[in-house]
């Protein structure tokens, strides 16, 4: 999965994957709401479409999400005539140094994911997401240098004890729920440095493109060696592969249609609604397994998430407010 985080635009991320505009205030846009809704419903059944695609491997069904991921954003490029966008992409060379950094993050993300659920781990991916704000913060801090309120800093705090409890609880570390909120963080935060100038179709386009031979390289070998499932397992299976081009950028795209019409608090909130219905999934659906140290865990993330919220509310507030002071007080004259 690749669920932007409003946090960071551009992020899995992908804030930044909408062009530049400034959000409403106001009443909520329904198309909008309808739009941010689609996108994180989408990307919180997504484990039941992976399921579908087995006996295909996670490499081998990223590899194919890769090639028919570009194939649809070159589709959208041209029913929408934004072909130039992506060569404005293309040939600025600190944007595709970024692109390609963040592609290579994307492709750990979506590997991970992919491996969650085909292997049973859809808890565990679930758990990733929720923590993915707090790795958030925890960048904002380390990489550019910001200073936290004592809030955030008690927020990371449960968010770590969280790991160490399900850690010594389960008597492994939750690799996947880190690995997932560690390469979906960084890829935000590198997405941000490309700015929200670059759209989502052409900003996927740029990542899949850098991706696409390293993927097809790979679905060769594998059909040389008579390992790929594509062709021998039948017609519906190879649509359902060829299908998860639509499954990436359909809500990636319904996303960008979100973040550019609601607040971005609005677009924040939404995004829970994904490892909400993930763990759902692996929990009622898959019928994972969630000991007591899971839901202690999941408990503390959900305090940390919460503190999280009411912060950032107040701190809006308090900005908000500020502004309006500002722009209300008497000019003072000499």
């Amino acid at each position: 999965m690749s669920t932007p985080s409003p946090s960071v635009p551009g992020s899995p991320t992908a804030a930044a994957a909408a062009p530049a505009a400034p959000a409403p205030t106001g009443a909520l846009d329904p198309r909008g709401l309808a739009a941010g809704v689609g996108a994180y419903l989408l990307w919180g059944v997504l484990p039941l479409y992976f399921e579908l695609l087995k006996p295909s491997g996670a490499v081998e069904v990223v590899a194919h999400r890769v090639l028919w991921s570009l194939i649809f954003c070159a589709v959208v490029l041209s029913a929408t005539r934004t072909w130039r966008a992506l060569g404005v992409v293309l040939r600025s060379r600190r944007t595709m140094a970024l692109i390609a950094a963040a592609a290579v993050l994307l492709a750990v993300n979506w590997l991970t994911f992919v491996f969650a659920a085909l292997g049973g781990h859809v808890v565990d991916a679930a758990l990733g997401y929720f923590i993915n704000p707090l790795v958030t913060v925890l960048l904002a801090v380390v990489v550019l240098r910001e200073r936290l309120r004592r809030t955030q800093w008690v927020a990371l705090g449960f968010g770590v004890t969280a790991v160490v409890v399900i850690t010594v609880g389960l008597g492994r570390l939750p690799w996947v729920a880190l690995t997932l909120a560690g390469s979906f963080g960084v890829y935000g935060l590198l997405k941000n440095r490309v700015g929200r100038s670059v759209a989502a179709a052409p900003g996927l386009a740029a990542e899949t493109l850098v991706l696409a031979p390293l993927s097809a390289g790979y679905l060769v070998w594998l059909g040389a060696s008579g390992g790929s499932t594509f062709a021998a397992t039948g017609i519906w299976h190879a649509l359902a592969l060829a299908g998860t081009g639509i499954a990436t950028a359909l809500p990636l795209l319904l996303f960008g249609e979100s973040a550019r019409r609601l607040p971005l608090s609005v677009v924040g909130s939404l995004q829970y609604l994904a490892p909400v219905l993930q763990l759902v999934i692996g929990v009622l659906v898959l019928h994972e397994t969630m000991p007591p140290a899971r839901w202690w865990g999941f408990g503390l993330v959900w305090v940390a998430l919460v503190l999280l919220t009411v912060d950032g509310v107040r701190t809006q507030r308090a900005q908000r407010l500020r502004a309006a002071a500002a722009a209300t007080a008497p000019a003072v004259t000499g």
